[in-house]
């Protein structure tokens, strides 16, 4: 092989390289108005309680081509909402969220997994009342795509998972029947910057 194939061998590769390296993780910051972090708890085994976060915000990193990714997400525990006062009046009190003490959950991804192009699945760390569990958030839906709006792409998804309050310290009525079992809906949609 002469000189100048080998050569042009290695400047290909440098700038396919170079081509790699420029395909860094792109961040994506949560629209709180397309994002929704929903929780249902079953009333004494009958009926389903369920009431929803107002106030969130974070950010998403996402290499489609590694297939990596990180999710760093602050939700307000005193924005419950159920559609009724009282209840969140109580659900903010010491028996539950102790929202004036802990005025915010964090979740933090520790790995993301992917399906094929995917991700199906979001491990991390959740924390609540100072107390912080590993849960994984299983992807029902998740996609990109260009806003036509604007003008920017977006993605996001539907992730669940059912976490046990007392983990948390949060044992309220689990005595006389309120369940531990709670399931999170998280509704995601995240605008690239």
């Amino acid at each position: 092989m002469n000189r100048h194939v080998i050569a042009s061998v290695l400047a290909a590769s440098t700038l396919a390289a170079v081509g790699v390296a420029q395909a860094a993780p792109a961040t994506y910051s949560i629209d709180p108005t397309h994002t929704f972090v929903t929780f249902e708890v079953k009333h004494f085994g009958t009926s389903t309680n369920r009431g929803r976060f107002d106030k969130k915000a974070g950010t998403v990193t996402l290499d489609k081509e590694a297939k990596i990714g990180s999710v760093d997400i602050t939700i307000e525990t005193g924005s419950i909402n159920t559609g009724t006062g009282p209840f969140d009046a109580h659900l903010k009190s010491k028996d539950f969220f102790n929202a004036e003490a802990f005025p915010q959950a964090t979740f933090k991804s520790t790995k993301f997994i992917f399906n094929g192009d995917k991700v199906s699945q979001v491990v991390g760390d959740l924390t609540l009342l100072g107390k912080t569990q590993t849960v994984v958030l299983s992807a029902n839906n998740f996609g990109c795509y260009q806003n036509p709006m604007l003008k920017r792409e977006v993605c996001g998804g539907d992730f669940e998972t059912t976490i046990q309050r007392a983990n948390f310290g949060m044992e309220y009525g689990i005595a006389y029947g309120i369940p531990n079992d709670v399931k999170l809906i998280i509704q995601v949609e995240a605008v690239k910057q």
